[in-house]
């Protein structure tokens, strides 16, 4: 099977997006307290990551969330929990070192956590059939399935922070299980009817 097709054709729901954006929180508190726990110095030692050291992975995420976010600002539907992040200066580059310190990374960081729950939350059918338009950072102009973004956004986070947490082993700590499976609940144990019958 060709792997290429159907796959502009991404069909996700809004419930979906709820999952991630809780997901994406659930596991950023765990990778920030974690991270927190360590010194400065263990931070910012380069470990010849995509992104250097575990703050500039940090970092990273924050940038694309950043400009996703205002790429994903721009629907038609003016989504309102957006707002705060129109306000924010796209980052000019995806390795652009938005917070040396880690505390300031932190509240970013939590602030996008929320903005991003309540943002999700707010979303309709309707509005994950949209197609967007938007330039990418070489400023060539795409138009790509609204729904297909989100897939992507949510993916480029787990991706990156599946980095940091090779990274904070590498330090010596365990983040701990970062499986979305862990955020399914347990719907119980299926009985065969052939079985009970």
């Amino acid at each position: 099977m060709n792997p290429d097709v159907g796959a502009g054709n991404v069909m996700i729901s809004c419930e979906y997006v709820v999952a991630m954006a809780a997901y994406n929180e659930w596991m950023n508190a765990k990778l920030y307290a974690i991270a927190g726990s360590l010194p400065t110095e263990a931070l910012a030692l380069e470990r010849n990551a995509f992104f250097g050291s575990i703050i500039g992975t940090l970092n990273h995420i924050v940038v694309g969330d950043t400009i996703w976010l205002k790429r994903l600002a721009t629907h038609p539907a003016g989504h309102v929990a957006l707002d705060p992040i129109r306000e924010l200066p796209r980052p000019d580059a995806l390795n652009q070192f938005l917070f040396a310190n880690f505390d300031e990374l932190l509240a970013r960081r939590r602030m996008l956590d929320a903005l991003i729950r309540e943002w999700a939350a707010d979303l309709t059918e309707d509005d994950l059939s949209h197609v967007l338009s938007y330039n990418n950072m070489q400023g060539v102009l795409a138009r790509k399935s609204f729904a297909g973004l989100l897939v992507h956004f949510f993916n480029h986070q787990t991706h990156h922070r599946g980095q940091a947490t090779t990274l904070l082993s590498q330090a010596g700590v365990d983040v701990g299980v970062t499986d979305f499976l862990a955020r399914v609940p347990d719907a119980g144990v299926a009985q065969d009817p052939v079985a009970n019958a």
